[in-house]
């Protein structure tokens, strides 16, 4: 039987998550085959920059190597073998095999599964002009429009949405935000401050249309109308949809491991169902020792996260379950949003400064203990930086606002 450092792990999905696994097997020191499968042909690439600066860059081949995650080069030495845009279509546990797209297969003594999310699909379907964004290629096609200067709307004001909707201002489009929840926003950073950044979006030149949802898209490109259940008619050039995104999981329809919103784990990122199969990154759905449930995170911080503590497992570290750290960011024109941890809806929530008045904004979030569980900040970095550290003491939300204004 192969050892721990010269199994062939097998990792599907050419991800964040997929891409550090690989690597931080490599630098703990495991020798034995890699096998790193993709379903996209580019090179693994960086998925945040793909709504903030991609969409206004000029797609030179510098940029595009600045995105990448790894080089080619690097692949070679760490002898990782990428197979790229081939999908995995299939998992045999009993056999443990993956079967790809291109009817090959491959067998592995260890499996990790990194195959991230998809876009959940735009129910309004005309001939074109109706655009998503998860891939290299959903950004570069995007870009095209935005070029044209031309009206856009963006269903969906979360902070995909609020992004890709700052870009196209940028880019002179006019452009209408559209979501049927009156306060989108507010999902996201909580109610305190989601006003303030609608009106960062309305003082840049969007219109909004919040609390209104979209029944319909007609036309094609260039001639677009959004039917809206109020019966307005939003005329657009490109329609940008953006409500979500599911696991990718249907390969793994029928292979034994439990699918639940994502491949269900133990606290170990062991998934259920299988020996020796881990899954990690935005398709992964852990139990979450913080938040007393099962969880499926799609932060890239928790992905790289991961990574890191899967390649240390299966390198035969001695590891504690996985917890963690729950931090996200979002570039909103030239304000920086941060989070990191959770809000809990039994709890309360201390805002520390005035977004208007002092250009900066923290929101310290504490569960129905008043102990700080999570923390919003808003072009306040420092604050985001004391918070992480302090909410990792696990002390009270009233002992983390004392410190922050201290160190103010």
């Amino acid at each position: 039987m192969a050892t721990t450092v010269d199994r062939h792990v097998v990792i599907v999905g050419a991800s964040l998550a997929g891409t550090r696994s690989a690597q931080g097997l490599r630098t703990l020191g495991h020798t034995g085959p890699i096998t790193l499968i993709g379903a996209e042909k580019d090179l693994p690439y960086d998925r945040p920059p793909l709504s903030k600066h991609l969409l206004a860059s000029d797609w030179s081949d510098e940029v595009i190597e600045g995105n990448l995650l790894i080089t080619r080069a690097e692949l070679d030495e760490l002898a990782i073998d990428i197979r790229l845009g081939t999908a995995a279509v299939a998992l045999n546990t009993a056999t443990r095999t993956v079967a790809l797209a291109d009817g090959s297969s491959v067998q592995y003594d260890v499996l990790i599964i990194a195959t991230g999310a998809a876009a959940r699909p735009s129910p309004w379907n005309p001939p074109s002009g109706v655009l998503q964004l998860r891939t290299l290629d959903d950004s570069r096609a995007i870009s095209a429009r935005l070029a044209l200067k031309e009206p856009v709307v963006v269903v969906g004001g979360g902070f995909i949405g609020t992004e890709i909707a700052a870009a196209a201002l940028k880019a002179g489009c006019p452009v209408t935000v559209v979501d049927p929840v009156a306060e989108p926003m507010a999902r996201l950073v909580g109610p305190e401050i989601a006003d303030i950044l609608v009106d960062l979006h309305l003082r840049n030149g969007a219109e909004t249309r919040f609390g209104v949802g979209v029944v319909d898209i007609q036309g094609e490109a260039g001639a677009l109308t959004v039917v809206l259940d109020d019966g307005t008619r939003l005329q657009a050039s490109t329609a940008v949809v953006g409500i979500g995104s599911i696991p990718s999981t249907t390969w793994l329809v029928g292979s034994g491991l439990t699918i639940d919103n994502g491949v269900l784990t133990d606290s170990s990122l062991r998934a259920i169902g299988a020996d020796d199969v881990y899954a990690i990154g935005d398709v992964a759905r852990w139990p979450h020792p913080g938040r007393g449930l099962d969880h499926r995170a799609e932060h890239w911080t928790n992905a790289s996260d991961q990574a890191r503590y899967v390649a240390t497992a299966i390198t035969g570290g001695d590891m504690q379950p996985y917890n963690s750290t729950d931090y996200v960011w979002s570039d909103q024109y030239d304000w920086k949003v941060h989070s990191v941890g959770w809000r809990d809806s039994a709890g309360s929530s201390i805002v520390l400064g005035d977004l208007l008045e002092d250009g900066r904004v923290a929101v310290i979030h504490a569960d129905a203990g008043g102990i700080a569980c999570g923390a919003v900040t808003v072009n306040w970095v420092r604050a985001l930086n004391q918070a992480r550290r302090l909410l990792a003491g696990r002390g009270t939300a009233t002992a983390l606002v004392e410190e922050l204004q201290q160190r103010a």
